[in-house]
């Protein structure tokens, strides 16, 4: 008759061997797949850094791209080319103050760009130096 053979004899008198030995491997694999998971994720953490850097310089440069022109902000106004300063400030209070009762802060921002792009254009020369 085959004696049934049981788990404490199964490594030739050393009880448990076996458990011990899988316990060692899960600890070391699991060691392992951790520090693998830490190197990826400082890894992520670099990369989404360098691209969070690169895309804040894209974002730069479109919005530079997009400054308004000098036509667009005549254009918005609502003058022209001829328009002295006084008449540009006339028509910025107005449509402001028009926009401003209304809560369009869109149409107030755009209104008040359009009147800092054509400020340069009419301040005077500084005869003081």
């Amino acid at each position: 008759m085959l004696a049934e053979a049981s788990p404490t004899t199964l490594f030739a008198g050393r009880p448990y061997r076996a458990g011990r030995l899988l316990a060692n491997l899960i600890v070391m694999g699991g060691t392992v797949v951790g520090r693998a998971m830490l190197q990826a994720y400082r890894q992520a953490i670099v990369n989404a850094n360098k691209t969070g850097a690169a895309q804040e310089a894209i974002n730069g440069i479109r919005r530079a791209s997009k400054a308004m022109t000098e036509q667009e902000a005549r254009q918005i106004l609502g003058i022209s080319e001829k328009s002295t300063w006084e008449e540009i400030v006339q028509k910025y209070d107005t449509m402001f103050e028009r926009n401003a009762k209304n809560g369009s802060f869109y149409l107030q921002s755009k209104v008040h760009r359009a009147k800092e792009c054509l400020e340069p254009l009419y301040q005077k020369p500084d005869v003081l130096n």
